[in-house]
């Protein structure tokens, strides 16, 4: 998936009202509520990722839901870390017909390896 279809999805993936985001290279976002309140949306978004992205056995990283998407194809995994998702498409799933803890495993090692090489690809603001 190019970068230009990774923001596509995610703009179909997140709710309307929520107009301010970060995204990075491995699909994982961070929504920020109120963006005023943010110095540096990028700087911010780093801090956040090193502190809530990385996955360690037997920590709050490790726990996820599966959320199934209506507006595109595919899922997004929540987890530790408010605000914080990430994105699976079903392209990247060698089974066709994936259960929620295969999505969301996926999806967890996706936003791992953001939360250790965070590299951000796409900053949406409403102001």
């Amino acid at each position: 998936m190019t970068d230009s279809e990774l923001i596509e999805n995610v703009k179909l993936a997140i709710n309307p009202k929520f107009q301010d985001w970060v995204l990075f290279k491995n699909g994982t976002y961070i929504i920020f509520d109120d963006i005023t309140k943010v110095k540096n949306a990028n700087d911010e978004a780093i801090a956040i990722m090193k502190e809530f992205g990385p996955v360690f056995a037997g920590g709050p990283a490790g726990d996820f839901n599966t959320i199934h998407l209506t507006k595109t194809e595919g899922w997004i995994v929540a987890g530790h870390g408010y605000g914080m998702y990430t994105f699976v498409s079903p392209a990247e799933l060698e089974n066709k017909s994936p259960d929620d803890l295969e999505v969301g495993l996926f999806g967890r090692s996706k936003r791992d390896l953001d939360g250790k090489k965070p590299e951000i690809i796409y900053v949406n603001k409403s102001k």
